[in-house]
């Protein structure tokens, strides 16, 4: 089951079964986790029923269905619905992913759906990122030169270009961070899959002037090192990339340049 960051002393307890809408026959049975702060109260699991003759195929439009429709105060992040912005980023039936492009016909059985495990919530399935985003900072996600800048664009040969690929895709979504290990054990200290994917992506761009400071960065026993190389972020990325990959790169990187 899921791990979460749970508000303290408290425990997830049964919460509401609402309603069954009236006349369907093509039901779907929805178990959410609430947790609303201003209340006081223990996180619940509430039942959902959802009338699948009258909503789309992925799970964030049963979610949507269920704020208009059942109940306006269930709480969740969305936006594109493409898989693009990273939004909807959620734990659905024990795996994280995105609810927009998760399909109710992959899950057998009632869908379970949790927010993102090992991070503090903010509502129901609303994970606060700001520890996040600020550990994505950290590694200067844009390119560094000390060149003058050119008249009209800095190039970059086809293959130099190639390296990025199965880098710059990555949409922030945290998938793959709350999936690891030892982010969970160290994501104080340890940077997690995220942000060194994007790490590499800045150090193995031909037109970055910067390497070697950001491989000083990331020399500590905790930035880069925490990784184990467990794969748990690789299996979960719903973009489908490595990061695992991308970290044992810098690993090899640090090696060679001590050679």
């Amino acid at each position: 089951m899921v791990q979460l960051t749970l508000p303290k002393n408290s425990t997830v307890r049964k919460g509401k079964t609402w309603p069954k809408p009236e006349g369907a026959t093509n039901l779907r049975t929805f178990r959410i986790y609430r947790w609303d702060p201003d209340t006081g109260e223990n996180p619940r699991v509430d039942t959902y029923f959802v009338d699948l003759d009258s909503c789309g195929p992925m799970i964030l439009d049963a979610l949507i269905k269920i704020k208009n429709e059942i109940d306006p105060t269930l709480t969740f992040r969305r936006s594109c619905r493409e898989g693009i912005c990273g939004s909807c980023a959620m734990n659905i039936d024990g795996v994280n992913t995105l609810a927009c492009t998760r399909g109710m016909d992959e899950i057998k059985g009632d869908v379970k759906i949790y927010p993102l495990p090992h991070m503090p919530v903010v509502k129901d399935l609303v994970p606060d990122l700001t520890h996040f985003y600020a550990q994505h900072a950290s590694v200067m996600p844009w390119l560094e030169t000390q060149s003058n800048t050119p008249a009209k664009e800095w190039r970059q040969s086809i293959e130099d270009r190639k390296k990025l690929d199965g880098l710059y895709e990555c949409i922030m979504c945290a998938s793959c961070s709350t999936a690891c290990p030892s982010y969970w054990w160290n994501g104080d200290k340890y940077l997690g899959p995220a942000a060194l994917l994007h790490s590499y992506r800045w150090i193995i761009d031909s037109r970055d002037e910067a390497t070697g400071e950001r491989l000083d960065a990331l020399e500590d026993p905790f930035k880069l090192y925490r990784c184990h190389t467990i794969m748990n972020c690789t299996k979960t990325c719903p973009k489908g990339l490595n990061p695992a990959k991308a970290i044992a790169s810098i690993k090899k990187m640090m090696v060679e340049r001590s050679v």
